[in-house]
């Protein structure tokens, strides 16, 4: 189905004339969503760059940085390319590309090779490269290369860690290899850029970071979300009388515990605006998983503008829309986790939801120590859950038994929640363990694999919703596809906010 949205569509990938009205108008709806390359400055840039419009002979459009970047052009120093969102084409996509493109931002390339990326997908390597060189106009070391310049960059320009930290932090093997990539892609030096550095960015424990979301940003339904579902030990937020606030948890990260916090508030227009994280890392290589995962919770990737204006066509939806303009659909930071909670929310309310999985962090996290008052945990993994008894649950005993055998399938891999593996492949294989019925296996869909168009037709907050619609609107949800995800958060924000009316 056809939808209202500035990416360039796939059936004319990076079509020029279209790139180049936008690079004209200096529309700030298409940074990220490819990039413009200058052959008479040797520089590439984002669309809404607001540098003199170059002539259209002297440019060439590419679907990502690092394409830009292995076609021998460098970041450009007055709008830094490499600092805005990432495509929200890629993000939604259920495509090898798409798939590829989330596991590198986690850091798998840095961590298990390329060989383990493409093992976490399917593919041998070689053919692995080949469909992102065609996809994406670069190969998953490329890109991985370009991921770590730009998380050093960050780390550079934003704290106090020394050089020699920030370059293990963001994944380089080697200093000469972080002062190498540095100097090609930038054309600077490490030490040169971190001139440009504010001061005390490293102060009180943590590392102060900035995660880059497209905009309208609609941070305060965001933090409601999280604030209601938020597990004592795990996780904890404020929330300010103007809707605005904060919220912080534990991280169980790669190469060992970590915490991060997050202020969110609202933000109109379309273009681009930015979130203040903290990050509390025990070891500084898991830099990039940590921003990685918030910004997989945050949503951080979606493309707003396209999804309101077709959400927003629909009479029924409109008044929604209009009310809550750039409303995400909140993610999760591990799938294992949103697993376990999501069957502890089976046929429950969201409290008793949550005092099912305060319990269990009780029991059975694993204790941390934290900067942040009321984070104390790490939340159970699934191999702890798996090993105990459907006795410990207090709820019915098949229920119990549901949530042992799905622990025991993430436990073992026989299922992958880390948006690698294809979306309708997992549903199948939860749908195939006993107790995993469709509003599971789907509100799964929603948190861990960040599906744009899921749909729960029998979750009652959804049929509340509908049923508050305007009399005389008429819903049809089908023609809310490929952004269901995000109609079924406005109806269940719609009662939210009726409710504290």
């Amino acid at each position: 189905m056809e939808t209202t949205s500035p990416q360039v569509d796939e059936a004319a990938q990076l079509e020029f004339d279209r790139c180049y009205t936008a690079v004209q108008s200096r529309d700030r709806r298409f940074d990220g969503v490819f990039y413009t390359a200058v052959r008479t400055t040797g520089i590439y840039c984002r669309p809404s760059c607001p540098a003199r419009t170059p002539a259209p002979a002297n440019v060439t459009f590419h679907r990502t940085a690092a394409a830009a970047q292995g076609a021998g052009y460098r970041a450009c120093k007055r709008c830094l390319p490499d600092a805005t969102p990432g495509s929200p084409d890629w993000n939604v996509a259920a495509t090898v590309a798409g798939r590829a493109m989330r596991l590198i931002s986690d850091g798998v390339v840095d961590r298990e090779g390329v060989e383990g990326l493409a093992t976490r997908l399917g593919y041998t390597s070689r053919h692995l490269s080949r469909l992102l060189t065609a996809e994406l106009g670069a190969g998953p070391l490329a890109l991985a290369r370009t991921q770590r310049a730009q998380t050093a960059r960050a780390l550079v320009e934003s704290t106090d860690l020394t050089l020699t930290d920030v370059a293990f932090a963001a994944g380089f093997s080697s200093v000469r290899q972080f002062n190498d990539t540095m100097q090609e892609v930038y054309a600077a030096s490490p030490s040169e850029l971190r001139g440009r550095r504010a001061s005390s960015g490293a102060s009180a424990g943590g590392i102060q970071l900035r995660i880059a979301v497209r905009t309208p940003f609609r941070g305060s339904a965001l933090l409601r979300f999280l604030a209601d579902r938020a597990i004592p030990g795990i996780e904890v937020a404020e929330v300010d009388a103007d809707g605005s606030g904060w919220y912080a948890r534990t991280l169980d990260l790669p190469h060992g515990p970590g915490t991060a916090r997050v202020e969110l508030a609202d933000v109109a227009g379309a273009g681009t605006s930015y979130v203040p994280l903290r990050l509390a890392l025990e070891d500084l290589r898991d830099t990039a998983a940590a921003v990685a995962r918030m910004r997989v919770l945050l949503d951080a990737d979606a493309d707003p503008v396209a999804v309101d204006a077709h959400l927003g066509a629909d009479p029924a939806l409109a008044p929604l829309v209009e009310a809550r303009p750039g409303l995400r659909v909140p993610g999760h930071v591990a799938g294992s986790e949103i697993a376990v909670r999501a069957v502890l929310g089976q046929q429950v309310t969201v409290v008793a939801a949550r005092t099912a999985a305060a319990r269990l962090v009780a029991s059975h996290g694993r204790p941390v120590t934290t900067t942040v008052d009321g984070l104390t945990h790490l939340f159970p993994d699934a191999a702890t859950v798996a090993a105990m008894d459907p006795t410990d649950f207090r709820m019915p005993r098949a229920r119990g038994r549901a949530l042992i055998g799905l622990a025991a399938a993430l436990a073992d891999g026989d299922l992958v929640l880390d948006r690698g593996p294809d979306r309708g492949e997992v549903r199948e294989r939860l749908l195939a363990l006993p107790g995993i019925g469709p509003w599971t296996a789907d509100y799964i869909a929603l948190r861990a694999l960040g599906h744009p168009d899921i749909w729960l037709p029998t979750d009652v907050g959804v049929r509340n919703g509908l049923a508050a619609l305007p009399a005389g609107a008429a819903a049809d949800p089908a023609t809310w596809a490929p952004w269901r995800s995000y109609a079924l958060l406005h109806l269940w924000t719609s009662l939210s906010a009726s409710l504290e009316g």
